[in-house]
């Protein structure tokens, strides 16, 4: 069985992701094992250290770590654009060796400033790390696969997080606790460059570029760059807010659980633990509710999730715990607590939705010469928006806002900042309202859609049954189509604001209206002529009885003026459905006979554009559907 036919999970026996995935996930577990282990230590292990010593370390810990995001993350993403990536992350996890014998020594001799030098050098690690593990994936990984693959990075990611956080703790409570810590940091880099060693190669997208080693002026050449791409500088800034609302969400809930929750340090454990686990279901949701492609339209419900679950979290526990010391047992019989789990679980549910189609339409539309340095300037942005948020959460608790008020702040804050972006970028909700409409009405089999090409020109035709095949048609194809379709389907409200986003090209009858007819002819040159797919339905019209009609020859006038490929493609079993005629919505107030319809999209081969007759086009097509309507 293919990795295609086994989904996102085959991805884990596959050679050019399964070596990748292990050190990501070995690399991000021990980070977080030995960043833990030090605040315990801090806290609890060093004798002498004043209350005000303990908040100085703490807080100068968690600067010194993020810190080189700013200074090196800029020269990260040229040297991941000039060298290849697998060296790459082979001499960046011998680094992470290195720094945790460093770990080793500073635990030994007991030095907080020797500790704070190691965790600097952690930050630096990462921060040369995160461009080339985001722009390795779409060189090994198919398009259809890259949502899989970012879902298990990001589930893996934030349960090794959890997991090497609490292990961390745990390691460094026990007797001997340092040792044990020195103990595992060197064996899980070890592993991790052990696992690296598997990583397939991946040549060089830029070898002739010359580095810049000034950080401010290669930041700002990478933010000027990412301004030529208005997509990508979004999804970007959409990431960055993530990390900003995560950042201020998870920094709180710690007091959380303490003041409003009356919980102790288990609680917060099993609170992060089910966020945790809703980040790792819905990074793992997107592939199958994207159809093994980058679907967009997940972002808008992402953040639709995120700001409901928000809110509603606020109204779970709005008030002040009437006890305190509550351990986990006794946190889970009683029933009202459990409305704030599963306000966690869904809000980590719906941040997966979010974050993972974000992070694959950042490596599918990004330049291959650029990307690593678009990821740089990525990680830029989200270690400003982290500080930003920590700035952000003192200024509103010093105003005097509770933390559940600081909470339904940034959830409102989250509603106010997606309206901006899809206001900006309406690409993303089009891509919700059709993958809303066509997964809340129909149930859809795909047969045949690697015979259209992964690039150049080509039109596809198919046969006419609903007012909504374009949808049907344009949010199951991975590459974008322009649909030619008729001047009055176009008009119809809220699908018109679909088709003008998707760039559809109107089109009337020769005794209706000339001019659009002849405008539309040229504008499907055009985009062909530019590399587009475009989409047709040579019939003219909706069937009327779910019969196919005569193709009419437009189309062998397109391929005259263009020649390109012409792939055949059918509708079935759409006849009946809400928006064809048979229950037509725009003249009948009434249900439709069959909702929820389980309906067929068929593709052929290619027709070669010196073969192509309006005729034998509707002979394929008619082979296609069968008897299934």
């Amino acid at each position: 069985m293919s990795d295609r036919e086994q989904g996102q999970f085959g991805l884990l026996r596959a050679r050019r992701f399964a070596p990748f995935f292990v050190t990501q996930t070995l690399g991000a577990f021990n980070d977080n094992v030995f960043k833990n282990a030090l605040v315990i230590l801090v806290t609890f292990g060093i004798a002498g250290l004043s209350p005000d010593d303990v908040n100085l370390y703490v807080n100068l810990a968690a600067g010194l770590f993020i810190l080189p995001f700013f200074l090196f993350s800029a020269t990260a993403g040229q040297i991941a654009e000039k060298y290849e990536k697998s060296r790459l992350i082979r001499a960046i996890k011998l680094f992470e060796i290195v720094i945790m014998l460093l770990a080793v020594g500073g635990l030994v001799l007991g030095s907080m400033a020797f500790l704070m030098g190691v965790l600097f050098l952690m930050g630096t690690q990462s921060a040369l790390f995160g461009p080339v593990k985001y722009s390795i994936l779409p060189q090994h990984l198919r398009e259809e696969e890259l949502v899989g693959g970012n879902a298990l990075v990001e589930a893996a990611t934030f349960l090794a997080i959890l997991l090497g956080t609490m292990l961390g703790g745990w390691l460094m409570a026990q007797h001997a606790g340092a040792q044990w810590i020195s103990a595992t940091v060197v064996v899980v880099a070890v592993l991790g460059y052990l696992a690296s060693r598997g990583i397939p190669g991946a040549p060089p997208t830029a070898p002739d570029l010359r580095i810049n080693w000034n950080p401010l002026t290669e930041t700002w050449r990478n933010f000027r760059f990412m301004q030529t791409n208005r997509t990508v500088l979004l999804a970007v800034l959409g990431i960055s807010w993530f990390w900003f609302y995560g950042a201020l969400f998870l920094s709180q809930l710690p007091n959380y659980t303490k003041l409003n929750l009356g919980g102790d340090e288990t609680v917060v454990t099993l609170l992060l633990t089910v966020f945790s686990l809703g980040i790792g279901i819905g990074s793992l949701l997107c592939e199958r509710l994207s159809g093994h492609k980058v679907e967009i339209g997940l972002v808008p419900l992402g953040s639709i999730g995120l700001t409901l679950f928000g809110v509603e979290l606020y109204f779970a526990q709005p008030e002040a715990a009437a006890v305190t010391g509550v351990g986990a047992g006794e946190f889970l019989r009683s029933a009202s607590n459990h409305r704030v789990l599963w306000d966690l679980l869904l809000t980590g549910i719906f941040g997966g939705l979010y974050i993972v189609p974000l992070y694959a339409l950042i490596q599918t539309r990004s330049e291959a010469s650029h990307r690593s340095r678009i990821i740089a300037g990525n990680n830029i942005l989200n270690a400003l928006f982290m500080v930003a948020a920590a700035l952000v959460a003192i200024v509103l608790l010093d105003a005097g806002l509770t933390i559940p008020q600081l909470l339904l702040v940034a959830a409102l804050m989250n509603a106010a900042v997606a309206v901006f972006i899809y206001s900006l970028v309406p690409e993303f909700l089009m891509r919700f309202l059709v993958w809303a409409l066509i997964n809340t009405l129909y149930r859809i089999r795909k047969t045949g859609l690697e015979h259209i090409p992964d690039t150049g020109p080509a039109v596809i035709v198919c046969n006419h049954v609903s007012f909504v095949d374009a949808l049907i048609l344009g949010g199951n194809i991975r590459r974008p189509v322009r649909f030619v379709m008729y001047y009055k389907i176009f008009r119809i409200p809220v699908l018109n604001f679909i088709f003008r986003t998707a760039k559809a090209i109107p089109i009337a009858g020769a005794k209706e209206d000339p001019a659009l007819m002849e405008k539309a002819f040229a504008d499907v040159e055009a985009a062909l002529k530019a590399g587009d797919v475009v989409g047709i339905f040579p019939e003219g019209a909706l069937t009327g009885d779910g019969e196919i009609q005569t193709f009419r020859p437009g189309i062998e006038r397109i391929i005259r003026a263009t020649p390109v490929p012409v792939v055949p493609m059918a509708l079935r079993g759409l006849w009946g459905s809400f928006f064809s005629r048979r229950d037509n919505f725009l003249r009948r107030a009434r249900l439709p006979r069959r909702f929820w319809s389980r309906i067929e999209l068929v593709a052929d081969t290619p027709v070669p554009p010196d073969r192509v007759s309006a005729a034998d086009l509707e002979a394929r097509v008619r082979a296609l559907r069968g008897d299934l309507a």
